[in-house]
């Protein structure tokens, strides 16, 4: 028991290490190219802070623990609402830029929709409730839609940025996005950021293997089943970086990035991460899971009717609700389901 939670507790820490060290490697390279802080957190820091539940992710279906992967996935969703999101907004109202509610978390929600009428196959005649390949790849096509549209954006963003930086008026009608790109003395050694996100690939994937092993042994020394230890260990520990990232953009005030990075992150979770797990081997949907899927529902609604009150301000006592809501849950699961 205390090997696999060493073993657990070192990988957490290596990917929290390794989260940081891509997070400030790619925003920083990012930035240079005058791309704005709203969709660093949308792309970069999505991806960046959700490589540890892909890297978990992807591992646990390689070793045949696709329970664990769901656990992971969906607890990390509820993670990134609930604590992230609910703590931040406790300790600072969080505006919600007009972009992301008209946009981005409608798209958080479709993606979620898509998993959830995945997950009842019964239904449908089969023989149990899986995410087979055929979902897996639908999931993946769906994130590739999401992916052209954004560097669709970006690619008008670097355009606007080069024309203003060469002394030129773009003709294009200013985008929302392009305000707030970063001044040149952010932007840092090319090299150096490179060397950081390696590091940071390096970390993530050596840390998931470890939290993989320490996760799996846990649960099956105690008899819990995988898919609690998904959604509780291992999901708040893979859910760090985001945390990390969103509390220092908050005490810099950069809310944009923050809110972005855990609305991307929970994007990239449902379309590319589940879609890559069930691509490579089926991942069936565990004892109550979906009643996970229907929390991980209660909460992303949650988040979008009280992103649209209060002049688009996620105050302090919605954050608390946001916060109670998903310990609560996550408690009773732990314990009774």
């Amino acid at each position: 028991m205390l090997t696999h939670l060493a073993i657990g507790g070192l990988g957490i820490v290596i990917l929290v290490v390794g989260g940081e060290f891509l997070v400030r490697g790619s925003a920083s390279l990012a930035r240079s190219m005058g791309i704005s802080t709203l969709v660093v957190g949308l792309t970069v820091v999505a991806f960046g802070t959700s490589a540890p539940e892909l890297a978990v992710s992807v591992l646990a279906a390689f070793a045949d623990s696709g329970t664990l992967a769901f656990g992971n996935i969906f607890g990390s969703n509820m993670a990134n609402i609930g604590l992230i999101i609910g703590l931040s907004a406790v300790l600072h109202p969080l505006p919600i830029g007009h972009v992301v509610i008209r946009r981005e978390l409608p798209m958080m929600l479709l993606a979620l929709a898509a998993a959830l009428v995945m997950a009842f196959d019964i239904e449908l005649g089969e023989q149990r409730d899986a995410y087979a390949r055929g979902d897996g790849l639908v999931l993946l096509l769906f994130f590739i839609v999401f992916i052209y549209y954004t560097l669709g954006d970006l690619g008008r963003q670097r355009e606007n940025h080069r024309l203003k930086t060469n002394g030129g008026e773009s003709a294009d009608k200013p985008h929302p996005w392009t305000k707030d790109v970063p001044q040149s003395d952010e932007r840092g050694s090319l090299l150096l950021n490179l060397a950081m996100i390696a590091v940071g690939l390096v970390g993530l994937t050596y840390g998931a293997d470890l939290v993989v092993h320490g996760g799996v042994g846990i649960a099956r020394e105690l008899g819990v089943p995988e898919v609690v230890v998904g959604l509780s260990l291992v999901a708040i520990g893979t859910s760090l970086p985001e945390l990390a990232a969103t509390l220092v953009a908050v005490r810099r005030n950069d809310i944009a990035l923050a809110v972005g990075g855990v609305v991307g992150s929970n994007i990239f979770n449902t379309l590319l991460i589940t879609g890559a797990a069930a691509t490579i081997r089926p991942m069936p949907i565990p004892a109550g899971g979906h009643i996970d899927l229907a929390a991980t529902a209660i909460l992303s609604l949650s988040l979008f009717f009280v992103a649209r009150t209060h002049n688009q301000r996620i105050i302090r006592y919605e954050g608390l609700a946001l916060l109670v809501l998903w310990a609560v849950y996550v408690s009773a699961r732990s314990l009774y389901l």
